[in-house]
């Protein structure tokens, strides 16, 4: 039987394990809760235990594997395969491709999550191969992911491609990277959040403060419920991420000229009137040449972007590209 590549979308709140052919075919998919326990201390551990009980369950093992690839938030340097930094799950300069080596006895390779998540989109998704191509995941944060010329950028360190942290507000929020009036702070389900409560201040009597006032707190689903509603302080709210999101991306573009630009994760689903925002807001802003060759897709992929995007590039660390 063929040998399977094993993705590990690692993220916040759960570990996504993936069990694929060399072509990218799932065959199983399974998650566990990020154990963040101790700075993410037992992670690793609990996810090869959950490896080892999925493998047994079909009827494989440990000889059966051909590569492990983890995609994982923060900063991360794929050559020494050391995580600098991922805030939201507390490793800073972890050595997670060595830890799973050590377990698995395979190669393994570590990629940012956003990185995965666009080699995954633009192989077997919406980016359909595209040379040149960005993709933007936008849930808790703001991820992104730069293909150019076919390959994907990582720059000097890591940590190209970091689209969230692009600065839109010079005197804005402080983002959790340290600086101020990051993207972030502005696009991300977060960033909708503080909008919200930033808003209501000045404007009690809403429908927005009421809901606020009544829960103690509010979704970014919220708020873009109201807005379908037609409640104004969230439409104002929806209206200025997504604009701000179009002009850092037309901003962007002047530099990279994409074909393709796929948005990605939770808040992707919010509805086409969030993807018509951000692309009247981009061709606005954008350079007319740079406009008029790209596209502005929905990604395909969900959830299994990252764990294809594993396969991906496994494919093109061990030399295998299909």
């Amino acid at each position: 039987m063929e040998k399977l590549v094993i993705g590990l979308d690692i993220g916040g709140t759960t570990v996504k394990i993936g069990f694929l052919t060399s072509d990218g075919k799932i065959l199983k998919k399974t998650e566990i809760p990020t154990n963040k326990e101790e700075n993410g201390k037992y992670i690793v551990k609990e996810v090869w235990n959950k490896i080892l009980l999925t493998l047994d369950s079909m009827n494989m093992d440990c000889k059966d594997i051909l590569s492990i690839t983890a995609g994982a938030p923060g900063f991360i340097n794929r050559k020494s395969k050391n995580i600098y930094e991922a805030i939201n799950i507390g490793w800073k300069n972890y050595h997670l491709g060595d830890e799973l080596e050590a377990l698995a006895n395979v190669p393994v390779f570590i990629e940012n999550d956003a990185n995965l998540a666009a080699l995954g989109e633009n192989w077997k998704g919406a980016g359909t191969e595209a040379e040149n191509m960005i993709h933007v995941t936008l849930g808790t944060g703001v991820g992104g992911g730069i293909i150019l010329n076919g390959e994907i950028v990582s720059g000097v360190n890591g940590t190209a491609g970091e689209i969230g942290h692009i600065t839109v507000e010079k005197n804005g929020s402080l983002c959790n990277c340290g600086r101020l009036g990051c993207l972030e702070t502005v696009a991300s389900a977060t960033g909708i959040v503080r909008q919200a409560h930033e808003i209501i201040k000045g404007n009690r009597s809403t429908e927005l403060f009421r809901l606020i006032n009544e829960r103690g707190n509010i979704t970014a689903k919220d708020i873009f419920n109201l807005a379908d509603q037609g409640e104004p302080l969230s439409k104002q709210i929806i209206k200025k991420s997504a604009s701000t999101l179009g002009f850092a991306l037309a901003n962007l573009s002047v530099a990279l000229n994409p074909s393709i630009i796929t948005i990605g994760g939770g808040l992707s689903k919010a509805g086409e009137g969030l993807i018509y925002a951000i692309e009247k807001s981009f061709r606005v802003n954008a350079l007319p040449r740079i406009s008029n060759s790209c596209e502005i897709k929905v990604a395909k992929l969900g959830n299994d972007a990252g764990i294809i995007g594993a396969v991906r590039a496994s494919q093109l660390y061990l030399g295998m590209e299909k």
